[in-house]
């Protein structure tokens, strides 16, 4: 089995917080969604002998395409690929970009998943966070999504917004609960370098996230999922039972997958391969008929590495005999502090994050790698 993802390099605006690649001169999609018939022709040799089994149109904002070039790149995917008889095929969309009539197109697209990006109900966070969408235009996608028959359906909920408190976290969680999606993302808001809102704090138009109250928003999300019987089953995901993304935990198990279109990565056994993160360079190279990616062959350690940096986020954690042989007393030694300071158990061969390890991932996966 493996996966498929294509990156949407467009949006109609910056975030304040997004470092992702993309741009807002939609000028080009056209000639964008071209180029990714031309690498989806290209590639198609990468994982021979794969079963595609999930599909998911990330970016930027793949919903920014009309259906009809959404139906035609997955009709090249199943010309081309081995695709599963029942992939899940994810769509990524902003709620100000969804109707009655799209969802209807998209679903009959091939479209079996919705990931809607609400990032809040609050419509003073979403003006601080840069959102093109207004909290009616969230509540309203959500709705029209499920009466459009989409039940596979993910929103992203972001916590830890400077000036935020967990009253207000609670009502946001609370209304995705009522809307009865089953599955939320939540994602602590970050700082990062080269971005708006990294500007701002610089300049002193905006204040750090609040750590503690960052912790707080975070800790009553894990307890109120896990009240309602919700699987924590990554750091930043929940899900009902069966709902859980198919495509995302694929990355954390290690599964080969063929990233499509302008920074989209791509991975198989032993070796690592990235595209050019410029849309004008990724269009000339395709045009040219030229490869528009690099690629690397790691080493054990670099694979040791990538395995506890994806796999210790997971509810199933470390398994110590996935481990090269070489490495498993590397881990063992570095995992004593961590296990006497209760921010990991162990359990036979297995490593888990404890609920009070979850609060300090990064710490800990520093820590244990070579």
């Amino acid at each position: 089995m493996a996966g498929l993802y294509i990156h949407i390099p467009f949006c109609k605006q910056a975030c304040t917080y997004c470092n992702f690649h993309f741009s807002t001169n939609l000028k080009y999609t056209g000639e964008l969604v071209t180029a990714l018939h031309r690498e989806l022709a290209q590639r198609k040799s990468f994982l021979p002998g794969r079963r595609i089994s999930t599909i998911y149109f990330g970016g930027g904002t793949p919903s920014l395409l009309h259906a009809g070039q959404i139906k035609s790149l997955l009709s090249d995917i199943r010309a081309w690929y081995e695709v599963d008889s029942g992939p899940e095929v994810t769509l990524e969309a902003n709620p100000d970009d969804l109707n009655p009539l799209y969802l209807r197109q998209v679903r009959e697209a091939g479209i079996n998943r919705l990931s809607i990006g609400v990032q809040s109900f609050f419509d003073e966070d979403l003006k601080f966070m840069h959102r093109a969408h207004h909290s009616g235009q969230a509540l309203d996608s959500i709705r029209m999504s499920k009466d459009a028959g989409f039940e596979n359906i993910t929103i992203d909920l972001i916590y830890g917004i400077p000036g935020s408190s967990l009253d207000q976290w609670r009502q946001n969680l609370f209304q995705a609960f009522e809307l009865e999606v089953p599955h939320l993302s939540c994602y602590a808001l970050t700082v990062e370098p080269r971005t708006i809102l990294s500007d701002w704090i610089k300049k002193g138009k905006a204040a750090v996230p609040d750590e503690e109250e960052t912790i707080r928003q975070f800790e009553f999300l894990m307890e109120e999922a896990e009240r309602r019987g919700w699987r924590h089953y990554e750091i930043s995901n929940f899900a009902k039972a069966g709902f859980e993304s198919r495509h995302n935990s694929s990355y954390w198990e290690g599964t080969e997958y063929l990233g499509i279109g302008p920074s989209a990565h791509s991975y198989r056994e032993g070796e690592r391969q990235w595209n050019v993160a410029n849309n004008h360079l990724y269009l000339k190279a395709l045009a040219e008929g030229l490869p528009p990616y690099e690629s690397e062959h790691l080493s054990p350690e670099n694979i040791y590495n990538e395995y506890i940096l994806t796999r210790i986020r997971t509810a199933e954690g470390l398994d110590l005999f996935k481990v090269p042989e070489s490495f498993r007393a590397h881990l063992v030694q570095c995992a004593v502090k961590h296990l006497q300071q209760g921010h990991l158990e162990r359990e036979g061969n297995f490593y888990r994050l404890t609920r009070k390890g979850k609060f300090i991932a990064d710490r800990v996966t520093v820590d244990l790698f070579l």
